[in-house]
C-alpha cells in the first residue's frame, strides 16, 4: 500500500484513471484505502431538474449514483441515497451559493460543488470542489493552451461547538495539467498536484461558513505560491540553466 502510494504521488494527474484502474486490478484487497486516499480529476454531470452542472466525486457518491448539491437528487436516481440532515442541507445550499461567487471573482468562471455530510464524532464534514477548463476550446479566456485543467479539493473536519468554539482541519488538494502547442511556445506539457492541510479552533460566532471560507481563501494563496516556486519557477530555471547563453537572450529574456 505504502508504494501504491508513493507511485500515485508521482503520476501526472491526467494519467491518474489509468494508474488507479491498474492498481484497483493489482491489489483488489486495498481497493477502499485506495479510492478513499487517491485523489483523481475531477468529473462533470448536468443536473436536468435544474440545468446546473455539479461535480462528481467520491463525497457525494453512492453506489454508481452521485447527488446533486442543487435538487439535492441522485442520477441516476437511487432510493435510498445517503441524504443529509435538513439542518445540514441547509448549510449546504448557502454554501453552494456563496461558494460560486467565490469562484467567479477567483477563477472568472468553472464550475463548484459543496458537500455536506455527518460524521461520527457530533461534527460534520464539508467538501469545496472547483474544477476550471483553461484550455482554448474550454473557459480559458487567453487562448494560450491547447489543454488546461485545475481542479480543486478541499475538505473540512468541523468538530462539535465548545464554549462558542469549534476546530477545524483543512486538508487542500489541487491538481494542475497544462499543455500548449504553438509557434511562440512550442509543444510544452506540464502536470501535478500538491497537497497541504491546515488545523484551527475558531470561534463559530460569525458561523461555519464565513470560518471555511477564510480557511480556503487562505490555503488557496498558498497552494498558488507554491505551484509557482515549484513547478513554474524551478522549470524556468533548469531551462535557463541547460539553455545556451545566446538561446536565454532570445527565447527568456526575464531570466
Amino acid at each position: 500500500m505504502e508504494a501504491a502510494m508513493g507511485l500515485m504521488r508521482r503520476i501526472p494527474p491526467k494519467h491518474t484513471d489509468t494508474a488507479l484502474s491498474a492498481l484497483l486490478s493489482l491489489l483488489p484487497h486495498h481497493s477502499s484505502d485506495l479510492l478513499s486516499q487517491v485523489d483523481q480529476p475531477l468529473q462533470v454531470l448536468c443536473d436536468i431538474e435544474s440545468g446546473k452542472e455539479f461535480i462528481l466525486c467520491e463525497y457525494n457518491r453512492d453506489a454508481d449514483s452521485y447527488r446533486s448539491p442543487w435538487t439535492n437528487k441522485y442520477h441516476p436516481p437511487l432510493e435510498d441515497g445517503a441524504l443529509p440532515s435538513l439542518e445540514l442541507r441547509k448549510l449546504e445550499v448557502e454554501a453552494n451559493d456563496i461558494f460560486a461567487i467565490y469562484r467567479d471573482q477567483y477563477y472568472e468562471g468553472g464550475i463548484s460543488s459543496v458537500y455536506m455530510w455527518e460524521d461520527d464524532n457530533e461534527g460534520f464534514v464539508a467538501c469545496f470542489l472547483i474544477k476550471k477548463d483553461g484550455s482554448k476550446t474550454g473557459q480559458g479566456r487567453r487562448g494560450y493552451l491547447q489543454e488546461g485543467a485545475w481542479d480543486a479539493i478541499h475538505v473540512i473536519e468541523v468538530g462539535p461547538e465548545d464554549e462558542g468554539m469549534a476546530h477545524y482541519r483543512l486538508t487542500s488538494t489541487v491538481m494542475l495539467s497544462l499543455t500548449t502547442d504553438n509557434e511562440s511556445s512550442g509543444t510544452f506539457s506540464l502536470s501535478g498536484s500538491i497537497r497541504r492541510q491546515m488545523d484551527m479552533n475558531l470561534s463559530v460566532a460569525e458561523g461555519h461558513i464565513c470560518n471555511m471560507g477564510r480557511m480556503i481563501e487562505e490555503m488557496e494563496s498558498k497552494l498558488r505560491n507554491s505551484l509557482d516556486q515549484v513547478y513554474f519557477g524551478k522549470t524556468k530555471e533548469m531551462v535557463c540553466t541547460l539553455r545556451p547563453p545566446s538561446e536565454i537572450v532570445m527565447r527568456l529574456p526575464d531570466c
